[in-house]
Parts: C-alpha cells; structure tokens; sequence
C-alpha cells in the first residue's frame, strides 16, 4: 500500500529542506495502496463494491462504493441510487491542510489524493490488475479465495487489465492532474507517494515492472514511509496501518486488505498526523535501480 501527498505553496514550510531533494516548492501527497503482484483488485454484480458511508441529497444512508466506477464504468440513474460514487465522504475533515492517496498493487493499483495544505479529499485513480505470469485456472482460484468472501471477484474478472495498460492510464490521469510529465524528467510535481511500509515501492513495483517488461518508472524513485514519520513523530512504534487507525482513534473503513479500502485508511491517518502537526518529508530514496537510502536515522526495520 502507498499514499501520495501533495502540498502547496504555504504548506512548503512544515516540510524539512534537507529531506525534500527533488521536491518542488509546493507539495502533494499520494497515498498509494501498492499491492503484492501489481495493484489492487476486487462476485456478483453489486456484491463487488467496498461499504463506505455516504451522504447524497437529501438521504443520509450508508452506500457501499461502487468498485465500477472506479474503473470508468456505471453511471446509470438505477446504479446511483444503489451504490456510493463519491470518494469525498469518507474524508471529510474540518482542518487547514490537505492530502493525496493513491492505492493498492496486488491485482489492485489505488491512489488516493489529500492536498497536504487542507487535507481534503482531491481525487482518486483505481484499477485492478491482471497478473501476466499466472495461468487462468490458478488465477481464477487465487481470485475467488481471496476477493470472493469479499464480494469483488466478479468486478475484478470484468476490469482487470494488464500492468502495462494500468501504468499508461495512471500516467495520463497524473498528467491531466499536473502531478507529473515526462518533460520534467519523471519525478513527481510537487506531490509524493505515502507508503505504509517500504515493500510496495521499494520492491514490489520494481518486480512487477521486471515481470511485465517495463522499465521501472522514474517517478518511483522516492517515497514516504507512514510508519518512519509516525515513529519519529508521535515517538512511538507501529506496526501497521490498523495500529495507526486504533491509537489515533481513527476508525478503520471497509475492509483490511483491500487495495481502496487501504488507500483510503491511510489517507485518513496523513489527514489525522498532518492536523496534529506532523512534518510528511522524504524518508527513502533510490541510488540506482537495486540500490535504496533510508534517509531518517530513527527509522523502523
């Protein structure tokens, strides 16, 4: 899993100089939820959704979010009135700052976004990814044992794409979003992925870059590790993101595990560390291609 921040001019301030090489004078932030064989993934045609709250209209009820929408698909009058569209509900903050998140890379690729100046809700992009080395039958049991008890296998069966397709389609929606274009040499405008943990960006992106043929993006080059800001920050080790949540008392959304619900929980937690007053800088970095520099001292192993 990974998060994405963006910040702004004002904002340039809370972040540390001698942390933030490559970083513009303003900031953003991508929470990212980077799964396990690419991105993240989701049985039947609404049971493929993740329950989130929303508020739409004049009706206050709970909708869960729809996982087809957030492949570009079901827009119909019927279907919204049934499932949730709108991201924003679930990160509705009254504070001055805000974030971006991205989301998850194991049959699933999230990204949601926080502005670090506000910490609103901006954007999301999901997709969910299809494993290029796995035959179908062992894919089709992978699926259904690990995203049927949730209920998003069928969505995932009708969307998934191959990693190729999912990197091209996450770099147009971050240059339509001014996060990133090729001119600038790859790194991120003014914005940076939030990670819970280093093993999405640091390993796991590289492999499936390797797997699928492409050369490793340069825009995953550095990262924000949540769990070494929260240690040096709060002063106190977490294990994880459900550790984060629970001793913040932030309450946990959706489901553990699941490539959205993940990128929105720790977008939550950058929400919730950044109106405490937490400093989101650079924490590693890439030297070369297999080769990474932890850049805080007091970090955890």
């Amino acid at each position: 899993m990974a998060a994405m921040l963006r910040t702004s001019p004002e904002a340039h301030a809370r972040f540390v100089p001698s942390l933030l090489t490559g970083f513009r004078t303003s900031r953003r932030a991508l929470a990212t939820s980077v799964a396990r064989v690419s991105l993240s993934v989701s049985s039947s045609a609404h049971a493929e959704v993740v329950e989130t709250a929303a508020v739409e209209g004049k009706s206050a009820r709970w909708k869960p979010t729809c996982l087809y929408h957030t492949q570009g698909s079901m827009n119909d009058p019927l279907h919204l009135e049934k499932f949730n569209h709108d991201f924003s509900v679930n990160f509705q903050v009254n504070t001055s700052f805000r974030d971006i998140c991205s989301q998850d890379f194991d049959y699933f690729f999230p990204v949601v976004v926080i502005d670090a100046r506000t910490a609103n809700f901006m954007d999301a992009f999901h997709r969910f990814v299809r494993p290029c080395r796995m035959d179908e039958q062992r894919l089709n049991e992978y699926i259904e044992g690990k995203y049927g008890k949730l209920g998003v296998d069928r969505v995932w069966h009708d969307t998934a794409v191959p990693f190729k397709e999912v990197l091209k389609e996450f770099e147009s929606w971050m240059i339509d979003h001014n996060f990133w274009s090729k001119e600038m040499g790859g790194s991120l405008n003014r914005a940076a992925f939030v990670t819970c943990g280093n093993w999405d960006v640091k390993t796991k992106i590289p492999q499936q870059c390797h797997d699928s043929g492409v050369k490793l993006p340069p825009y995953f080059m550095e990262w924000i590790n949540l769990k070494d800001i929260y240690l040096n920050f709060y002063e106190r080790r977490a294990t994880g993101m459900k550790t984060m949540l629970r001793e913040l008392n932030v309450p946990l959304l959706g489901s553990h595990h699941l490539g959205i619900d993940d990128a929105k929980n720790i977008a939550r937690v950058v929400q919730r560390m950044i109106t405490d007053g937490a400093a989101l800088t650079i924490t590693a970095r890439r030297t070369s291609p297999t080769e990474v520099k932890f850049l805080f001292k007091n970090r955890i192993r």
